[in-house]
């Protein structure tokens, strides 16, 4: 799975040095949730759509795959607790709509992006 995440990575990195509308390419050194937010919430109609939309599941995927493996293997309590039919398509329409209603608090969105995805997945998939 991580070498998917390598790959994808390094795809949207590479697209990313094109011309770009909404999106920055300071945005994918994702350096705060707003980064990865602008990066995510790319529509088709924009040129860097396919490296943000892979640059986007690429960093969800592997913020939840880091969690998993620390939680599990460390017996560290779980900050996420989504079900077993959740999908990464679920977590990024979770992280956006979190994202949309926490644009305008400066504080959490210069956060750092693996922050954010945490605060948008527990919010949406809390555990007891």
């Amino acid at each position: 799975m991580l070498g998917r995440f390598a790959f994808a990575l390094a795809c949207a990195l590479a697209c990313a040095a094109g011309p770009a509308a909404a999106v920055d390419n300071e945005d994918f050194n994702f350096d705060t949730t707003e980064h990865l937010y602008q990066v995510c919430v790319t529509t088709s109609e924009q040129p860097e759509h396919v490296a943000a939309s892979f640059a986007c599941r690429a960093f969800l995927e592997a913020t939840v795959q880091y969690h998993d493996a620390v939680s599990d293997r460390k017996q560290l309590k779980r900050l996420i607790c989504y079900p077993p039919t959740a999908t990464i398509a679920d977590g990024r329409r979770a992280f956006l709509a979190w994202a949309e209603v926490n644009k305008d608090d400066a504080e959490r969105m210069r956060e750092q992006p693996v922050v954010g995805v945490v605060r948008a997945l527990a919010d949406k998939y809390p555990c007891p």
